[in-house]
């Protein structure tokens, strides 16, 4: 379908008659739409915007309830080819205002815009550029001239040349006083635009002092990290790793984590591998509850529970990983040491060892675990190990007096 501009005595066309298209670079734009959906403030600029296109085109035939898709206005009536940006008010091209076969759309608009931001850039710079205002004044309307005798209104131009003189007459006299308010008022915006230009390098020092800040937050927390007792102190250091838990590499303690962390309970105060990492070392360093709550920083009542929790996932979990090995598997790997010695009849070496406790609170218990010989509270355990160094057999624990 050919597209035609709906302007009243403009005769621009997309295509001619035989429907091949026209390369004369000109583009068609339909009428604006009513937002009514996006708020009330878009609702009553596209309202106004519309109803402003309507009275520019000045057609008995258009009305604003319903304006069909077909009714479109060629880029030849903006001054920059194309429609502004529909919340731009003050942009010329706001509605169309060129060439549109009558002389009462006033288009001042143009220079009101150009005049607008030119003030708008004095305030920035303290003054100075109005002799630029009326150099781009004038540039604006020779401009605005030779493209209506370029794009073949000619005719029109020098029918309505009686009415622009007027209408300039008038404009000039609107600009001069104009031009004499924004004098007055860039003296009396000094004052503010100091106060601006203070305020400007205050906001300049805060977002340095903000920067620094950030900084310096950020290398706290990572010597924070550093000192905390979780996974980065131990990371990448073997001799910690070895201290704290007695295991020989961090990917074994990890590996270690991994087998139980689906059955460890939530804590709020301590992650899961916290709970294992304090567990292990209270096992291998002996280190008071009081002594671990400091280094964790949690109360003793919490450390005293997540250890007993912890201790009973670990023996759930790893208590499968002692066995008592066949006896042709310990012949088959037996060190010559003990073969030399013993021949083939080793098989397990067991020892008994004791370890303190601390007092039961039940009578009996207390009554067998007490050892006068060191007087204190211990329990006995039996456990076997195999020649190759294994751990095959761990009794349960029994009072001093068995």
């Amino acid at each position: 379908m050919g597209r035609t501009c709906c302007v009243v005595g403009c005769n621009v066309r997309a295509h001619d008659r035989r429907g091949e298209k026209i390369d004369n670079g000109v583009s068609f734009y339909c009428f604006p739409a009513w937002k009514q959906n996006e708020g009330s403030h878009v609702s009553d600029v596209t309202k106004r915007r519309r109803m402003a296109w309507i009275s520019a085109i000045r057609r008995m035939d258009i009305h604003f309830a319903d304006i069909p898709r077909s009714l479109k206005v060629c880029s030849r009536h903006f001054h920059s080819g194309k429609p502004a940006y529909e919340m731009d008010e003050s942009h010329p091209d706001w509605a169309p205002t060129l060439h549109l076969g009558h002389a009462e759309v006033t288009a001042t608009v143009s220079d009101r815009h150009v005049r607008r931001q030119l003030r708008h850039n004095l305030r920035e710079s303290e003054g100075g550029g109005q002799n630029e205002q009326n150099n781009m004044n004038e540039e604006e309307r020779d401009g605005l001239q030779e493209d209506a005798e370029e794009e073949g209104y000619g005719d029109q131009a020098e029918a309505g040349a009686a009415e622009e003189e007027e209408e300039h007459g008038e404009q000039a006299e609107a600009e001069a006083a104009e031009e004499e308010e924004y004098r007055e008022q860039t003296e009396t915006d000094k004052p503010a635009a100091k106060r601006l230009r203070a305020e400007c390098q205050f906001c300049e020092q805060s977002s340095a002092e903000l920067t620094r800040l950030l900084q310096e937050n950020r290398e706290l927390r990572s010597e924070l990290n550093k000192m905390k007792m979780d996974e980065e102190f131990l990371k990448d250091n073997t001799e910690r790793v070895r201290y704290y838990t007695g295991l020989p590499c961090f990917a074994i303690l990890l590996s270690l984590f991994t087998t139980v962390k689906p059955f460890l309970p939530a804590a709020k105060k301590l992650s899961q591998f916290q709970m294992v990492l304090l567990t292990l070392i209270r096992l291998r360093l002996d280190l008071p509850i009081q002594h671990l709550s400091h280094i964790f920083n949690v109360s003793r009542r919490t450390l005293s529970a997540t250890f007993a929790d912890t201790i009973d996932v670990l023996y759930a979990r790893l208590s499968p990983l002692l066995y008592w090995p066949e006896r042709h598997c310990l012949q088959a790997t037996m060190p010559h040491q003990f073969l030399e010695a013993f021949g083939k009849r080793v098989a397990i070496i067991v020892d008994c060892f004791e370890i303190c406790t601390e007092r039961p609170s039940n009578l009996m218990a207390r009554a067998q675990s007490f050892s006068h010989y060191k007087g204190t509270h211990t329990m006995k355990y039996l456990i076997g190990i195999t020649p190759q160094g294994q751990i095959s057999f761990i009794s349960k624990g029994w009072g001093t007096s068995i």
